[in-house]
This record gives C-alpha cells, structure tokens and sequence, in this order.
C-alpha cells in the first residue's frame, strides 16, 4: 500500500518533504505547511501512524526507501528540500545515506543516533505489555489523553482533536515498532560521501544522548552544519524536541532561511558539546 501523503503548494515551486516523528503524523506540520506556502509541500504520514497505519512494518531503513519512492515520482523534478524531526530525522538520515542525490537540503531535527541509558533492557515484549496497560485500555479517557499530549509529547492545546485522532488509531505494533527503530538506529554507512547541505539541530536542554548524536551526525556528514535552539523561554523536554509546534515561528524561519542558503535565525547557536572528564563545553567546529 503507499504512504497517505499531504500535497499543497505551486505546481512549479521547489517541494519540501516533511518527516514527522515516531507516534505522530503529518498533521504536526501544518504550522509549516502554512508559513511555507511559496512552496510545494509534501507530508507523508509514515507507516503504522496516522493515515498510514495499515501500511506495515513500520521500520526507518524501509520508510527512507518509500520517501525516496515518493520524491522521485511527485517532488517537483525528482528532488526535494526534506526536513525531518525526531524518527523523521532519523529517516532523513537514512535517506541521505542511501540516496543524497534526491536532497537538495537538508535539516535533521533530534536524530538519535546513540543508545539512552537503560533503554537497552527495555524489549519488544515489555514494550507491547506497556502499551495493552497503559495505551490500549486508556486512550479513549480524555484526562489521559490530554496528559500524555502535554508531558510526553509536549503538543499545544490546540492540536489536541489531532493528537487525539492519532493516539486512538496508534496500534500496538505501530507503538512498538517506533520504540524498538528509535532505540536501535545508529549511524549508517554512507554518510561520507553526501553532499547535501545538511543542518543538524538540537534542543539546547535535551538529553545528553540527543546532543552527543548530533555531533555524530556533524562528525559523519562532510560539511554540515550543527547547531543547538535556545528558546526564548523555558520548555520541557518534550516541548522542546517537537519545537516545530511549540515554537513554529522560529522552525519555519530556519527552514526557510537553510533551504535559501541564508543567515540562520540568532537562536541558533553552534552546538555546544559537553565534556564530563574535563567539566567543560567546547564550540563543535563545523
């Protein structure tokens, strides 16, 4: 089955795919799609979420081979600006890595790439018994809904008849594919030959494992560019790692100032590593 795929735009503007991250779907863009309007925008949901979810399995090496199905046969000219966030980041990698000629730019939002202490122990079994207890038999109450759009997922109230549509159509295979993808993704072969102009961003206050892979990715991909957001005021971290909802000015002034080739927006910084042996941070060079 193919992908359920939003279509907006000129029919002679150059196209932007966007890649929304794991137990979303398309919809979290719309803040985009809206501000980016000169553009002609695709935004697949991916499979196992949203409109897609009876597209199966959900995995991020078989999804980059979709999204490169996809700009081949509807990017304007055969090929696209692709902006990923989360698990969509990590498809923009893994589509960087098997086929950089289809991207023009890039920008790689939170692409996890290191494992997070403890998740090792964590197996597809507990992770589809967590979601028979604690999604499954819940996810129709409203309070807890609300609950897990705000804490886990750091949506703004006025997404919530969105999130709500997907969290209730979210399957347990769907649930527990996107965990065990995000947990195991690393770094693939092949970076060092892409060319594309790549940004990589994260979230000044994420987790260490988060800001560590994106200097990975900064070390694998010859000529990138990282740089860590500081917000103007202080988020969660799941506010601050799906920040094209909580701050969709600021993204979409990034996404159309990279794809220009322009001066990135001041809040973006060069990515600051932190040293634990030697309690201090260094500018990545880039």
């Amino acid at each position: 089955m193919s992908l359920y795929v939003q279509e907006s735009g000129p029919a002679d503007a150059p196209t932007i795919v966007f890649l929304h991250g794991g137990g979303g779907a398309g919809w979290m863009w719309q803040p985009q799609v809206d501000g980016l309007g000169e553009f002609h925008c695709l935004v697949p949901d991916l499979p196992e979420h949203g409109r897609s979810v009876d597209v199966k399995p959900f995995a991020i090496a078989e999804s980059a081979v979709l999204i490169a199905e996809l700009i081949r046969k509807r990017a304007h000219g055969g090929r696209a600006h692709v902006v990923g966030l989360s698990e969509g980041a990590q498809i923009t990698v893994a589509l960087l890595a098997g086929a950089p000629e289809l991207v023009d730019h890039a920008i790689v939002s939170s692409a996890l790439v290191r494992p997070i202490r403890g998740a090792g122990i964590v197996g597809p079994g507990l992770i589809r018994w967590s979601f028979r207890l604690s999604v499954a038999p819940l996810r129709n109450i409203e309070w807890w809904t609300r609950l897990n759009m705000k804490r886990a997922a750091g949506v703004p109230d006025e997404y919530y008849q969105q999130f709500r549509r997907t969290f209730r159509e979210l399957t347990e295979s769907g649930f527990t594919n996107a965990i065990i993808e995000n947990q195991r993704f690393r770094v693939p072969q092949g970076l060092d030959r892409v060319l594309t102009p790549t940004l990589i961003v994260v979230g000044r206050h994420e987790y260490d494992s988060m800001r560590a892979s994106a200097s990975d990715l900064a070390a694998a991909i010859p000529g990138s560019r990282a740089c860590e957001v500081a917000h103007a005021r202080k988020m969660s971290l799941a506010e601050e790692h799906n920040w094209n909802l909580t701050a969709p000015d600021l993204f979409t002034r990034m996404v159309r100032a990279w794809i220009a080739d322009q001066e990135l927006p001041d809040a973006l910084q060069p990515l600051r590593v932190f040293d634990r042996r030697g309690g201090s941070s260094s500018a990545l060079a880039t």
